[in-house]
């Protein structure tokens, strides 16, 4: 299915049926991206023997009825609003109330500082807005391999964005910041979270419209520039869910 939209004064022709993902799979036990020391997830199937019932068909069930263990926020990609970080009550399915935004993607090499910490800086982001100021930023770091979708990242010091850096994409007007690490903060903080606090300028004038993904995944073959993005949730009442974002070209057409 193809349609059209209007993007920096040009018409686009967006292919529905060519769907970019970058969202992790997620399976039962480890081998899945694990993050802050969470539970692997799990998957196991309803059982009721007083009725003779099991939930999978490869044990004589007649349907796969399983359960499903998850911790959003350290298993795999997932979508959060302010109210992971609020005293009040947000949840994901009252904050995020649209699902299509134009979206950018960049490659970064985080930067390693005197500390040992690798961070994605503000100076590598300033010459990021010189046509116009996407409504989402998607972030893939540098190397890109495979692995990130099976990496456990606890205890390891993960790279993140430097709080000046996401000020500085707030104060531009970004409101969806999607990258393929844990966490916009560092994994070990003091519960200071100023990535967070600058990105949901929370407790002063929370953006509560503004949502954070992590732990994407962008395969290298999907080259950097302006994308399509859709951004796909349950319908949680809590602060996350774990999401499907996915990106779709925006192939330009002669202006109608």
């Amino acid at each position: 299915m193809q349609v059209r939209v209007h993007f920096l004064g040009q018409t686009r022709s967006i292919d529905l049926a060519a769907p970019l993902d970058i969202s992790m799979p997620l399976v039962a036990g480890e081998g899945n991206a694990n993050c802050f020391y969470a539970p692997y997830p799990e998957f196991w199937p309803v059982e009721a023997p007083e009725f003779g019932f099991i939930g999978d068909t490869n044990r004589g069930g007649a349907v796969n009825f399983y359960n499903l263990k998850i911790n959003p926020h350290g298993n795999g990609t997932h979508t959060e609003c302010v109210g992971h970080i609020a005293s009040e009550k947000y949840t994901i399915h009252q904050c995020l109330r649209r699902f299509h935004f134009f979206a950018k993607l960049i490659s970064v090499w985080p930067q390693r500082l005197d500390n040992g910490d690798r961070v994605i800086l503000r100076q590598q982001l300033e010459d990021l807005f010189v046509t116009h100021v996407p409504e989402a930023l998607v972030i893939r770091t540098l190397p890109n391999d495979e692995y990130k979708l099976r990496q456990n990242y606890s205890g390891s010091n993960p790279p993140y964005v430097h709080h000046e850096a996401i000020a500085f994409l707030v104060d531009r007007g970004v409101q969806h910041l999607l990258l393929d690490l844990p966490s916009v903060d560092r994994e070990e903080d003091a519960g200071a979270l100023l990535g967070h606090k600058a990105f949901w300028q929370y407790p002063d004038a929370p953006r509560s419209a503004c949502t954070i993904t992590e732990l994407i995944y962008v395969p290298s073959e999907i080259p950097d520039g302006d994308y399509l993005l859709n951004i796909q949730i349950a319908s949680l009442e809590l602060d996350v869910s774990p999401s499907k974002p996915v990106l779709y070209a925006l192939d330009i057409m002669s202006v109608s």
